[in-house]
């Protein structure tokens, strides 16, 4: 794969990611029964980093979850024969909460739409919300962010990947081609 453009460097991601986490906090009235899911992979340090940004504006911890929604997907036969499950981290009661799922890009909206199915084997929620760094567009189903960092238009055939340094050499988002 080669690289098309760089869309966000680091400090752009940083700063996305700030003003994501104090719309969470404004939407939301607050932070009492509010809670972070990050869906596996990207989506765990962006939920991380959210969640530090909280910390830093208003004093308080935000609960950070993980999600793994490997088994949930209605494409999993295309991706892989035997897929790798990590498994999911959630360790708080999420009955009648809020809870915002956070992932690295809203694409087809098949991944959100699995994570929906993941959340509800753990409860019913009061509220689910969702947070994206990247909504590229080509969206399959009626699935729309609550939380976006950035709308980049894409071709189908392009790929956008999203690399935090917890999980990669850097962090940066790029437009990639085959």
């Amino acid at each position: 794969m080669n690289q098309k453009s760089m869309i966000m460097e680091k400090v752009d991601i940083e700063r996305t990611l700030k003003r994501i986490a104090h719309e969470i906090i404004e939407r939301n009235n607050g932070l009492d029964d509010l809670y972070l899911v990050g869906i596996r992979s990207r989506g765990v340090p962006m939920a991380e980093k959210i969640s530090k940004y909280v910390k830093e504006f208003e004093n308080y911890e935000l609960p950070v979850g993980i999600l793994d929604i490997s088994l949930y997907r209605d494409d999993l036969s295309l991706i892989a024969e035997k897929p790798i499950v990590k498994g999911s981290e959630i360790n708080f009661n999420i009955k009648d909460k809020k809870v915002v799922l956070v992932d690295d890009v809203l694409y087809t909206g098949r991944t959100i739409r699995a994570a929906i199915d993941g959340i509800l084997d753990f409860g019913r929620p009061k509220l689910i919300q969702f947070a994206v760094l990247i909504d590229r567009g080509h969206h399959e189903m009626p699935i729309k962010a609550d939380f976006v960092g950035r709308d980049v238009p894409t071709a189908s055939d392009e790929i956008v990947k999203v690399s935090f340094e917890d999980t990669d050499e850097d962090e940066a988002v790029r437009i990639m081609i085959q």
